[in-house]
């Protein structure tokens, strides 16, 4: 390094170029998803849409109006008057954020309210209100699975799930999707003396299947396994809005319960049920509550209207299991593939990847919103369309889905 005086007399410091050492972090990131970027240019690219207007059952996409045959909106609450208002009046009173953890200064009497009714609601001691579901999982498995402990996890889990399992210090297993004999020889395998915990998805959110409860809690009890059920698209659906384990009536046998309020609740953020003595322990062990700001009062207060509404209102329950069955029986009887499903989760199975976002675009360009999955959200060679529905869909909503997918099926070849 040399040194010059400038005209101004201060010192210039003539700083030698540098060659960069090692592999540039940023390398990843030139050229990477190019088909997406191309499927953008060509416009067939589904993702990340900007919605001008929404009411629940209808959306509007720059000026193009569509019936929201894809939203997780179950019993259509986002738009109920008495949920909005709830979450003003908590606006009102409390203001817009808690700004700080559960942990320090960001309880409200409102949270413990919340998660006293969620307790009661899915028939456990206690609850814990996190700040979204995702947050759920990963906080709960990770304080949950030590090092020398074992998670087991359905194949198609939610990634929320795997996250947990991998931040956490034990040992992830999974086994094949719904089947109870390969969930036995996995635990089988494993060392008697560890923990174990056991997760799977109550209802899976591509194949709106229901996963077989009663056939697991068996093998778990024979294995010394916990059992941990994801219900966020369970909860607010099944047995009157209380889940897959009261639709089977496994519920005691079940020893967590973890739903989302993104879905049927109408909000934003998740909760963990359970004995009490466990759920205290999460709420002093999970870092993604202990060290994530609070639920903002207006979405626990819409939460809690939401369950209100449930509970006073458990037609709505079964009007939304109507509705998909309804579109389900529709699609099938035109000769599409819809797969396992038993809830408002109705996928199409179309199979090629391109032929998928080409049957969606058209969906899209007639009026009917839907979600396209591909690998590896969905398995190879079995890209689908995710559809949807709520209870708060008309008969006609629902006819003119029915007949759109009969008419982009006809002209694609698919029936």
């Amino acid at each position: 390094m040399s040194e010059s005086m400038s005209s101004s007399g201060a010192v210039a410091v003539d700083n030698p170029v540098v060659e960069p050492q090692g592999k540039d972090i940023f390398a990843k990131c030139h050229g990477a998803f190019m088909e997406a970027r191309q499927a953008m240019a060509q416009g067939y690219y589904p993702y990340f849409l900007p919605l001008s207007e929404n009411d629940g059952t209808e959306v509007e996409y720059h000026g193009h109006r569509l019936i929201m045959a894809g939203s997780n909106n179950y019993l259509g609450l986002t738009t109920d008057a008495r949920v909005k208002e709830a979450a003003l009046e908590a606006i009102r009173r409390f203001g817009t954020s808690c700004t700080g953890s559960r942990f320090l200064n960001g309880s409200l009497d409102m949270h413990e309210q919340l998660e006293r009714e969620l307790a009661e609601f899915v028939g456990k001691e206690a609850a814990l209100v996190f700040s979204t579901g995702f947050q759920v999982n990963l906080g709960t498995i990770s304080a949950l699975v030590g090092r020398d402990d074992y998670v087991v996890i359905d194949r198609d889990d939610h990634a929320s799930i795997v996250d947990g399992c991998r931040l956490a210090l034990g040992e992830m297993k999974r086994f094949k999707h719904n089947d109870a004999r390969d969930l036995a020889r996995v635990l089988a395998g494993l060392p008697a003396g560890r923990g174990k915990l056991v997760v799977v998805d109550g209802v899976f959110s591509m194949g709106g299947d229901i996963a077989p409860l009663p056939e697991y809690i068996p093998i778990c009890q024979r294995y010394g396994a916990r059992l941990m059920v994801d219900d966020a698209h369970s909860v607010g659906i099944l047995a009157g809005g209380r889940g897959t384990a009261a639709h089977f009536g496994v519920t005691q046998d079940v020893d967590l319960i973890m739903c989302t309020f993104s879905k049927a609740f109408a909000s934003l953020g998740g909760f963990i049920a359970g004995a009490e003595e466990i759920i205290f322990y999460i709420k002093h062990a999970a870092r993604s509550f202990i060290f994530s700001a609070s639920m903002p009062p207006s979405n626990t207060a819409a939460a809690l209207a939401a369950l209100k509404i449930m509970r006073e209102e458990p037609d709505r329950c079964d009007r939304v299991i109507r509705n998909a069955a309804r579109v389900r029986d529709g699609l099938t009887s035109l000769g599409f593939n819809t797969g396992h499903s038993e809830t408002p989760i109705v996928p199409v199975i179309i199979g090629d990847d391109m032929l998928t976002l080409h049957v969606w675009k058209a969906l899209f360009e007639a009026g009917v919103f839907v979600n396209p999955v591909l690998p590896p959200a969905a398995p190879l060679n079995l890209s689908l369309l995710r559809t949807s529905y709520m209870a708060t869909h008309n008969n006609a909503q629902l006819d003119r889905v029915i007949e759109t997918f009969a008419k982009v099926g006809k002209e694609m070849g698919l029936i």
